[in-house]
């Protein structure tokens, strides 16, 4: 099991194609690329939450990728 601390500052980068950022108000930090996909930067606990709140409005995750700790801190 993993300590609690070491978890505490962990994040993840999720890239979901499918959602439209003007008709989802919930996610104000997320950035666009070209194609569209959107950005969501998610703390450890709450992964699978909104793995399932991305399914059902409709997005599918592209990727999901660990943000290191000198990227989480600005």
């Amino acid at each position: 099991m993993i300590p609690p601390s070491s978890t505490a500052n962990r994040y993840f980068l999720y890239e979901v194609a499918g959602l439209n950022i003007y008709e989802q108000p919930f996610n104000t930090n997320n950035s666009l690329r070209d194609c569209d996909n959107v950005f969501i930067k998610v703390p450890y606990n709450r992964m699978n939450e909104k793995m399932r709140s991305i399914t059902r409005m409709g997005g599918k995750i592209v990727s999901i990728q660990p943000l290191s700790d000198n990227l989480t801190e600005g």
